[in-house]
């Protein structure tokens, strides 16, 4: 589960846009939300200028223009991406069941980042 939290005044269409970011951030680290892998991704706006007051039969909400969402765009990948590789570096060696999965050997999988192609 992917959770995009954002004080950016979104409206659902762009919030909607947003969400569709954090796929990318995960297929920017290899994950490709295969069959039956639950990967979802909520999007939401805590835009105060935006909530809805009961005293007021009017709702007017105030929305940044949709080029002025690039940047979120940018910023809602970026930081899956390094949530997700955070959580991988972060994992211990686990067992269950019988089966043991080690963690992460973090010091040979980094060089591997400024590696050149």
């Amino acid at each position: 589960m992917i959770v995009i939290v954002t004080d950016a005044p979104l409206d659902a269409r762009n919030l909607e846009r947003l969400a569709k970011r954090g796929m990318m951030g995960l297929s920017r680290t290899g994950g490709i939300a295969s069959n039956g892998s639950g990967d979802y991704v909520i999007a939401v706006s805590t835009a105060s200028e935006n909530l809805i007051d009961d005293r007021n039969a009017y709702y007017t909400p105030k929305l940044l223009h949709n080029e002025a969402v690039s940047p979120l765009f940018e910023a809602a990948i970026e930081a899956t991406a390094e949530a997700l590789w955070n959580s991988l570096f972060a994992a211990e060696t686990m067992t269950g069941s019988g089966i043991t999965v080690e963690a992460l050997p973090v010091e040979r999988i980094l060089p591997l980042f400024n590696k050149k192609r």
